[in-house]
């Protein structure tokens, strides 16, 4: 297929293809494919440029959450029930090609200099590419999709993502500004379930978003994005969460949203969270409620704190931790447990406790204290039986 001569100095001029560019190609071709080819034709050209050629249809495909190509050129997908192989390879010139392409529509540049890219592409995927030889065989690339629209506590409830009972708690834990963190592993649900509990915050709330990479798909009115950048080829330019938690403090936060607390910025969450912002929040990885103050510990080491200056500020700054799980690709709220100061230490203690669909939701030794904290009455759940002592 030939370019005219518009296109190719378009390409001269180092500017993208565009939707306007693909339409004119297709045009051109009326002649030699006939109308009723055109239309076909611009859609497999803008695939090929626009789009993410042959992770397309997956992508496009209700359900899909994520999509991978490892490198033996292997096509994964994960449609909630984990990751399946659809059965297609790409050959390892043509995954290569692909990577460096939707890194430049990320923004991004991926070649044997900066050998790896974590950026957001047009529709509002994640893309994570890594070339050789950091990884074996040929390039490795995955997406995240993010939801067609933010999903609501009352569709999460109704998929079984919590006991039904419990929705009146995670409510009044938004309403009540308690801060807390939604931790739980990869894939586990964190990022849609702290969309979901944010999209029950008071509309007149100005709610500051702090992001590595876009996610979070929140249905609210006054709600402020930042996201970090990181540095370029030359090594400068880097924008870390750090300082865009310091800047979001500065932006008048009724509330303050870390995406994920992964490294410095937590020393910077923490104060903010003593220092009067009630009802911040924010995502982390951990296998299960009292590990999270492990995790805050190490986080801590990366700002230079001592164990024990995180100990004690996380006692002070965080309330509820909620947990989620993933099994066999059914995600679900495993537990909620609050955060109590025991001699200045803090401590993770039970509240509420589930096993999964089909199972009985269980009440634990932390559910009265909680109750009381977020305005609840504690024989609200008084039909669960108590939690086996741990």
């Amino acid at each position: 297929m030939s370019l005219t001569p518009a296109m190719w100095q378009r390409v001269r001029d180092g500017v993208g293809p565009d939707g306007a560019a693909v339409d004119d190609v297709a045009v051109q071709e009326r002649g030699a494919l006939g109308a009723h080819r055109v239309a076909e034709t611009r859609s497999a050209l803008a695939a090929r440029v626009l789009g993410a050629g042959p992770l397309d249809p997956w992508l496009a495909q209700a359900g899909v959450t994520d999509v991978a190509v490892n490198g033996d050129g292997r096509i994964w997908v994960d449609r909630g029930c984990g990751m399946e192989c659809v059965g297609e390879r790409l050959a390892p010139d043509e995954a290569r090609g692909l990577a460096v392409r939707l890194a430049g529509l990320a923004g991004r540049r991926l070649d044997e200099a900066s050998p790896w890219v974590d950026g957001q592409l047009p529709s509002g995927a994640r893309l994570h590419a890594m070339l050789p030889p950091l990884v074996a065989g040929g390039p490795h690339i995955t997406i995240r999709v993010p939801p067609s629209r933010p999903v609501s506590l009352d569709e999460l409830g109704g998929r079984g993502m919590f006991p039904p009972e419990w929705e009146p708690v995670l409510r009044a834990l938004v309403s009540k500004r308690l801060a807390f963190v939604v931790s739980g592993g990869t894939g586990a649900g964190k990022t849609t379930l702290l969309a979901a509990l944010l999209g029950c915050v008071d509309p007149l709330d100005r709610v500051l978003v702090v992001e590595d990479v876009r996610e979070l798909s929140v249905d609210h009115p006054h709600l402020v994005r930042l996201e970090a950048r990181p540095a370029n080829v030359e090594g400068v330019g880097e924008v870390t969460l750090t300082t865009l938690v310091r800047q979001a403090l500065r932006m008048r936060p009724d509330r303050i949203v870390v995406g994920e607390v992964r490294g410095a910025e937590v020393r910077e969450l923490l104060a903010a969270l003593n220092t009067g912002h009630e009802g911040g929040c924010g995502t982390v990885h951990a296998n299960a409620p009292g590990d999270v103050l492990a995790r805050f510990e190490a986080l801590g080491a990366l700002a230079g704190m001592g164990p024990e200056a995180v100990r004690a500020q996380l006692a002070a700054a965080i309330d509820l931790v909620v947990h989620v799980t993933r099994h066999r690709g059914v995600r679900r709220i495993a537990s909620v447990a609050a955060l109590f100061r025991r001699d200045g230490a803090p401590q993770v203690v039970t509240a509420l406790e589930w096993d999964g669909p089909g199972q009985a939701a269980r009440v634990g030794p932390g559910w009265p204290a909680v109750a009381a904290r977020l305005g609840l009455a504690a024989d609200l759940l008084v039909h669960l039986r108590p939690a086996e002592a741990s």
